[in-house]
């Protein structure tokens, strides 16, 4: 497995750069793109992962954050991969909704007809590209932290409570916390696993915390003025469930802020700087 460049450009002394290859697990080709500190010229460095969230590319937590400066005073490679799979003959939602087919693929390895052939995230994500990645670019995989936004912040919770042994770090701003129990997520779930709701409960963090899954701790910011607040995000149900199960939590609610990138360049560095804490001791 090769990565291409499709672009790259110095960035605070390291480079930024969006990387194409050949998925087997999607069948497509992805994008992914990569801030490599100037640290790694030195040896491998810790890697934190930002999953985006609904109709987001590769391309805007890479523009949109601001977290390259940071970045490369700590020594962290940021890794941004796509949110669905792309290309000819990949399905989209028949009346091109925004929050499911392409740009919406939730982080799940579908099962259902006609999404899955290629709607495969999860092993992407869990398999395929960590597997890349450390074989190709400067990346301490022993050292991996994972944050993420809305239906990233989801991806970045389930999958790090799936996988405690990999993940030293997880955060979240503004993430589907139940997607069980809201609209964007029945849809979702319905359509890429199927009507039986047993099957969900991999792909929802707070019944992998009801189920036994636990990490160390789990940082999450969340906006007051987010207008998907009340009806799609629901953090109070993630703090009752980390509160029953004495899974340690962080919730900050972040008086005025909405759902947008403003919200998370606001508090990109203080969830940088808790990773950072974890990954470089």
């Amino acid at each position: 497995m090769t990565l291409e460049i499709v672009s790259q450009a110095k960035c605070f002394g390291g480079t930024q750069a969006t990387y194409q290859h050949a998925s087997t697990a999607t069948g497509t080709a992805m994008r992914l793109a990569v801030f490599t500190p100037p640290q790694a010229a030195h040896g491998p460095v810790p890697v934190l992962w930002f999953l985006s969230g609904l109709t987001c590319t590769e391309e805007n937590f890479t523009v949109k954050a601001g977290a390259q400066r940071m970045a490369a005073e700590l020594g962290l490679m940021l890794v941004a991969p796509d949110t669905s799979p792309r290309g000819e003959g990949v399905p989209d939602d028949a009346d091109k909704a925004f929050d499911f087919g392409l740009g919406a693929g939730f982080y799940v390895d579908a099962t259902e007809a006609p999404w899955a052939q290629h709607y495969r995230m999860r092993t992407y994500l869990e398999q395929e590209l960590p597997a890349l990645i450390g074989a190709t670019l400067p990346a301490d995989m022993t050292r991996q932290g994972i944050t993420g936004h809305s239906m990233g912040g989801h991806g970045a919770l389930t999958i790090a409570l799936r996988s405690p042994a990999r993940f030293r770090s997880v955060s979240a701003f503004a993430p589907i916390v139940s997607p069980m129990k809201c609209p964007w997520g029945e849809k979702a779930l319905t359509g890429y696993l199927g009507p039986d709701r047993t099957t969900w409960r991999t792909y929802d963090a707070c019944a992998l915390i009801e189920d036994g899954a636990r990490v160390p701790d789990i940082l999450v910011d969340q906006g007051t003025a987010d207008t998907f607040l009340a009806t799609q995000l629901k953090p109070e149900l993630l703090e009752s469930a980390c509160a029953t199960a004495g899974q340690p939590l962080t919730l900050r609610q972040q008086d005025g802020y909405d759902h947008s990138y403003f919200f998370i360049a606001s508090f990109i560095a203080d969830h940088m700087a808790w990773h950072a804490a974890r990954l470089l001791r």
